[in-house]
């Protein structure tokens, strides 16, 4: 800022008419560029620091004999030439101060855009791997992935099987898993909201649901992974995965830089299933709540 200042003192100085300058007399052409010279001085230099004046404004009042009377003249000239000369200096060392200031700024803005890069991958870090479900005598077998010289598009998905209830609920929330874990996020959501909503009495609705909000965050989406985990507990609390979303709740809140919110999520997991919660999540609570910083 003081910079800025300073620029606007030179460029007022400059903006003086050049008739008016013309018609001044040496003495107050000199006197005026004391001033201006004073002014930019108390701007760059606050404390109190001055360039030292290179010519002596005390000259002998009388002309020494044999010495021209153009001296007076010549004198009045080098102590103009001087202050002129000081002001180009000031004007220069300004110019190179913005320019540090501004390749500082450059720097820092470079620095700052750099380390926010590597904490949020560092912060996303692989997300822990959800637990398979082991297939039961209904579920279809996982297909065997083709081969990569006679890779081929994927058709179109087979129509739903006729069997019902828990095993036509499980191999919706298996089609969704397989999604998920081969990272293909978008469409895991789609698959695991659509079985929890088709078999919302079913046990895999809560798996569902707990699920396609681990797809949100792990997609980048951690707002709307929130909402999903909320949701599926305190919609059914009493669910097989309603725990699991109050951990991946904190998870989530971590990430939107709510490590107080978090502590809360956290908390309610401890007070609401305490060692009722499965030993995946127990074992990574204490991680959890150290990162977000819970007492």
């Amino acid at each position: 800022m003081r910079f800025h200042l300073v620029a606007l003192a030179l460029i007022a100085c400059a903006a003086v008419p050049a008739a008016a300058q013309r018609n001044e007399t040496p003495e107050k052409r000199i006197e005026r560029l004391e001033q201006q010279l004073r002014a930019v001085q108390r701007r760059v230099f606050p404390n109190g620091a001055e360039v030292a004046p290179e010519i002596d404004r005390t000259q002998p009042a009388d002309a020494q004999a044999g010495v021209p009377a153009s001296s007076a003249v010549a004198d009045l000239t080098a102590r103009v030439d001087s202050l002129e000369a000081q002001l180009r200096e000031l004007t220069g060392q300004i110019e190179q101060n913005g320019n540090r200031l501004r390749q500082a700024e450059d720097a820092l803005n470079r620095l700052r855009d750099s380390t926010g890069a590597r904490l949020d991958v560092l912060e996303r870090g692989a997300a822990p791997a959800e637990e398979p479900v082991r297939p039961s005598a209904s579920t279809k077998p996982k297909p065997k992935p083709v081969p990569a010289e006679t890779e081929v598009e994927d058709e179109p998905a087979s129509p739903a099987p006729s069997a019902t209830g828990e095993a036509a609920a499980e191999e919706a929330y298996n089609a969704g898993f397989r999604l998920w874990e081969s990272k293909r996020y978008a469409e895991a959501q789609k698959a695991l909201e659509a079985a929890a909503k088709r078999y919302p009495k079913s046990k895999w609705a809560s798996w569902a649901n707990n699920l396609a909000g681990r797809a949100y965050l792990d997609a980048g989406k951690p707002a709307t992974a929130a909402k999903t985990f909320l949701a599926n507990y305190q919609s059914n609390p009493k669910g097989e995965r309603a725990a699991d979303s109050l951990y991946f709740l904190g998870q989530a809140l971590v990430a939107l830089d709510k490590p107080a919110d978090a502590c809360k999520a956290y908390d309610e997991l401890q007070d609401v299933y305490g060692s009722g919660m499965r030993d995946w999540v127990k074992s990574r609570l204490p991680a959890a709540r150290s990162q977000a910083k819970c007492r």
